[in-house]
């Protein structure tokens, strides 16, 4: 195991540099969420990041624990041979004494990052069971925070973000329909569809009737878009169920796809090259072009949203 837990301490002040709070965690797991990235912060002239398994890192095998470590986040203007000596702590919230608790390794070593090694902390960070019982403090209401501190050479002023869930099955999805008429005759090469708002998002459907990029003159593109990109600022995430679906109007067998998508400032769009293959759409008695009129479908479920504090 990565920097083994063995011992702890308690701290009643807060981390200096960062604090991670979610709510709804039960949610990342019932979402299958594996792990989580926080938003960028900075410390000693370098950007890091907090990483969370909520159920373990099942790429280390890790079972009943939560794995928590500190990464850094963009190394991409370091130049060959870098490497950066660091002293951290990570915390967790004990909500019910508001103090902080401190898992440390066996001797608080110094850590190196360089380029191949970005990322380190525990893989054990706390018991799942420890961590689930209220009593605890560490997980209350479904909230709990996490917290980190890191010592390089120099201390910026504490960040945060809050990262808020929701359960998939109370989750309500909007439903888009979108009438496109005269589709033969469509001669643009990408369409899009009228706003509409799921989860206090603008939304809106990109069609390419022609195909895009390697499906082009073979298929329709179709992809889900946030339309109002001003309002995603640098950190802000938005975690998003969704399915997109050409109507069978003769027949209730509909060509659709889903997925979850984090989308942010990187990620504004989603979707899928090769949605349905235009000679299948056009074949009369198909099902998807009657009176040259073809129906296009979204259903929306944001479940997740992270935020600076």
């Amino acid at each position: 195991m990565e920097n083994q837990v063995v011992s702890r301490s308690i701290s009643h002040v807060p981390p200096a540099h960062f604090l991670l709070k979610i709510q709804t965690f039960s949610s990342l797991l019932e979402n299958n969420v594996e792990s989580y990235e926080s938003s960028e912060f900075n410390v000693g002239s370098h950007k890091w990041k907090l990483v969370v398994y909520p159920n373990g890192n099942k790429k280390k095998k890790v079972k009943d624990h939560i794995s928590l470590y500190l990464a850094m986040a963009d190394s991409s203007s370091f130049g060959s041979g870098w490497e950066v000596f660091v002293i951290f702590r990570l915390f967790v919230h004990d909500q019910n004494e508001d103090t902080y608790l401190i898992p440390q390794d066996a001797m608080g070593n110094e850590r190196r990052f360089h380029g191949l090694k970005l990322e380190w902390g525990f893989d054990q960070f706390i018991p799942l069971n420890e961590f689930n019982d209220a009593s605890n403090g560490y997980l209350v209401g479904d909230t709990c925070i996490f917290g980190a501190e890191v010592f390089v050479k120099e201390r910026n002023i504490v960040k945060g973000e809050c990262l808020s869930m929701k359960k998939f099955t109370s989750a309500s999805p909007y439903k888009y329909v979108w009438k496109i008429k005269n589709f033969s005759n469509l001669e643009a090469k990408r369409y899009e569809s009228e706003v509409f708002v799921a989860g206090d998002q603008k939304w809106k459907i990109q069609l390419y009737p022609k195909g895009y990029g390697v499906a082009s003159g073979s298929h329709i593109s179709m992809y889900l878009a946030l339309a109002d990109l001003s309002a995603i600022t640098r950190g802000f995430k938005i975690y998003v169920h969704f399915t997109l679906r050409i109507r069978n109007q003769v027949q209730s067998i509909h060509n659709h796809y889903k997925t979850s998508v984090w989308f942010r400032t990187s990620i504004d769009n989603w979707g899928w090259h090769e949605f349905i293959e235009l000679s299948y759409l056009n074949k009369a008695g198909n099902g998807f072009l009657v009176n040259d009129v073809c129906i296009v479908e979204a259903e929306v479920s944001v479940l997740g949203i992270s935020e600076a504090l």
